[in-house]
């Protein structure tokens, strides 16, 4: 069948995107489903930095690559053997395919996945197969998903069944920014009511994590950016106190307002300068956890006493150490109770046809979380 998808040829494009158009929109052929896959329409998918880090190179990819991972959609049709989904059904995408058999699996850390991770990396479905064509040209698949498309076929490990009353435009976001963002607060920073806890970076994911602190019951939460503007929006969202880090008094000022340092600080802007920074106002005895993705070769010094002398605990949090089919359903249903309410971290809507005015948008950091709605 055809589908429009979101084509990215070549990496580092010259800003701004909305003028070298590093996305090209192309009607593309889609092969059916094979064994254990599933067709999705997309309803809605979200963009993120971590879509951004290709474009820019940050995190390089195969070309020619399908692009975007965050989004939510109705089953189209299944594949041979597929048991789990039918069409018709509403599902929520996982940018990991966890195979459900290698030790990660076993163990219950699906995010660290092998074969997801393997296949993820060379642009392929978890079966190694690619789906999408251009003539004879084969596309890559972007972490599996390819998700700014009009349709697209997945494993149907990359996508999690949610209610049908779940509003599928608030329902993308599940999939990448309050999986990651919530999940490194409550999953692998395990924040405790009553505690202090600093978001350092207020992004999409950083902003989805402070509305996990304040779900999980924080006492005080430290809000931590360059933004004037996302400080702003971090207040607005729950925060007790905003910082910008350049500030001469910056570390003193937390360490006031948290007796000493923060109990857990979660890093999410992907910066080794931000990491730094968490790290230094978190408390002794306390946890910092880093979901950010920096540049590969981007390299962190602290001093390594303070982890036995002070027993620091530095962490990472992938996809928020979630385990998705068990906290995608249970973050619905807080979305839904009014415990996370992302629909305040939307600040655009998009046609596909607005992506690189969208990418730009991002990179100046003039938005939170642009949703493009298909139609």
């Amino acid at each position: 069948m055809k589908t429009k998808i979101s084509l990215l040829r070549k990496m580092g494009a010259t800003r701004p995107y909305s003028e070298s158009k590093p996305l090209e929109i192309v009607e593309a052929e889609l092969d059916d489903p094979g064994p254990g896959e599933v067709l999705i329409k997309m309803a809605a998918a979200g963009l993120c930095h971590s879509d951004l880090s290709v474009i820019n190179g940050d995190r390089p990819r195969d070309t020619p690559l399908a692009l975007g991972h965050e989004a939510s959609g109705v089953i189209e049709a299944v594949g041979p053997g597929v048991k789990r989904f039918v069409p018709g059904d509403h599902v929520v995408m996982v940018f990991i395919a966890s195979c459900g058999h290698c030790v990660p699996c076993a163990e219950g850390r699906p995010a660290l996945c092998e074969p997801g991770a393997v296949a993820g990396g060379k642009g392929t479905l978890l079966t190694g197969d690619r789906r999408i064509h251009i003539g004879d040209e084969v596309v890559n698949h972007h972490v599996g998903v390819s998700a700014f498309s009009t349709y697209a076929v997945m494993s149907e490990n990359s996508c999690v069944k949610i209610a049908k009353n779940i509003p599928l435009d608030k329902a993308a976001l599940l999939g990448c920014a309050v999986l990651t963002g919530v999940g490194a607060v409550m999953n692998s920073g395990d924040l405790k009511m009553g505690q202090s806890c600093a978001i350092v970076g207020l992004g999409g994911v950083g902003l989805a994590a402070l509305l996990g602190a304040v779900a999980a019951g924080a006492s005080t939460i430290v809000a931590v950016d360059l933004s004037e503007s996302k400080r702003a929006h971090a207040l607005e969202l729950g925060a007790t106190h905003v910082i910008d880090p350049r500030d001469a008094d910056a570390l003193e000022k937390v360490k006031g307002w948290t007796d000493g340092g923060v109990d857990l600080a979660v890093e999410l802007a992907g910066a080794v300068p931000a990491l730094e920074f968490a790290y230094a106002i978190t408390r002794r005895g306390g946890t910092t956890v880093t979901a950010g993705l920096p540049h590969p070769e981007a390299k962190m010094s602290f001093p390594a006493v303070s982890l036995t002398a002070e027993e620091r605990n530095l962490k990472g949090s992938y996809v928020g150490s979630c385990v998705p089919v068990r906290d995608i359903p249970r973050y619905a249903q807080m979305m839904e109770q009014g415990q996370l309410p992302i629909e305040k971290l939307m600040t655009h809507r998009l046609k596909l046809e607005e992506i690189n005015e969208g990418f730009e948008r991002l990179a100046a950091g003039e938005a939170i979380r642009q949703v493009i709605i298909f139609d």
